[in-house]
């Protein structure tokens, strides 16, 4: 990933931590923690050190999980990213240009960190402009608080334009994260997708997994949660979709997870899946290490959903 000081290596999928301290989605339970510890380790020996939070989830919870998982470790063997919470509260309102750097501290302390490895913009509803926000987050950088940032949720325009505000500040816009999976492909198919090869912006994709939907756990008889809300069709809508992703991965004898977050490699995607056992983290590593090939991949563009965007958060 581009950043001001240099490249920062990181690898090719990363850790979701959304469902760590969230109970209004996920349902988190403190007693998860263990298991969410032993998962950390069995990725980190992997060599899978990513992990990604925002100061959302779980109204910080999250960030004070993930800074748990760090102690006693060097500050060089994991990357973590996190997002600022940019909805209109008082200090986005009345400071938007000093709000990215004064809600980042905020997140340090929370995590027991000095730095993070990269800093997003966790939407496009924040009240400043882009270029307040760009001023922003230039001050993170050059304050020491991050080495890389980038947005997301951002359409291809907006992506642009804050890529261009912090060119003047001689910071590339290092990522835009948004939904995509086989049953949300609009970033790919609306051109989000090639705008950030083209300009060299990572492009990562959340909900990768589409909340569960993508690995054989749902069914029409066992509907997710209704909290689950991206991409929310009925079970019964995806059958053709998951009977090639099974039938893939009986093929390959993997997992239907592995298949859906290989495609997402395949097209040049970091994916974030959540984690909340070394189960789970087991089923998820399952993805490295191979590609689709492109009779696979196209069998899956076939049975795949472009999806939609939604008018006050999703808009890439």
């Amino acid at each position: 990933m581009r950043a001001a000081s240099g490249d920062i290596e990181v690898p090719y999928m990363c850790i979701g931590a959304w469902p760590w301290g969230d109970k209004s989605t996920w349902h988190w339970d403190p007693k998860e923690l263990p298991a969410v510890k032993e998962a950390w380790e069995v990725l980190r020996q992997a060599g899978l050190n990513w992990i990604d939070t925002a100061q959302a989830y779980g109204d910080g919870e999250s960030e004070r999980i993930c800074g748990d998982l760090f102690q006693g470790l060097p500050r060089d063997s994991f990357k973590i990213q996190t997002k600022w919470f940019m909805v209109p509260n008082l200090t986005n309102i009345f400071s938007p240009a000093h709000a990215p750097a004064k809600m980042l501290k905020e997140s340090l302390e929370r995590m027991r960190l000095d730095f993070v490895d990269i800093y997003l913009v966790h939407g496009h509803i924040h009240p400043g402009s882009i270029a307040q926000v760009a001023k922003g987050l230039a001050e993170c950088v050059e304050s020491g608080m991050t080495k890389a940032v980038g947005v997301a949720n951002y359409n291809t325009k907006d992506m642009l334009q804050m890529a261009d505000e912090l060119a003047k500040y001689n910071i590339p816009l290092g990522a835009n994260q948004c939904e995509y999976h086989i049953i949300r492909r609009h970033p790919e198919v609306h051109g989000l997708l090639q705008a950030c090869k083209d300009r060299g912006i990572m492009f990562q994709s959340y909900s990768s997994l589409a909340q569960g939907r993508l690995t054989g756990k749902w069914t029409p008889e066992k509907e997710p949660p209704s909290s689950y809300r991206f991409s929310s069709y009925p079970m019964k809508d995806l059958e053709p979709t998951l009977k090639v992703l099974d039938d893939i991965a009986r093929a390959r004898q993997t997992s239907i997870s592995a298949v859906a977050l290989n495609y997402n490699i395949s097209k040049g995607v970091i994916p974030v899946v959540g984690v909340r056992s070394p189960a789970q983290a087991r089923q998820n590593m399952r993805a490295m290490g191979w590609r689709l090939t492109n009779e696979e991949i196209t069998a899956l563009d076939k049975v795949s959903i472009e999806g939609q965007t939604t008018r006050l958060w999703q808009q890439g």
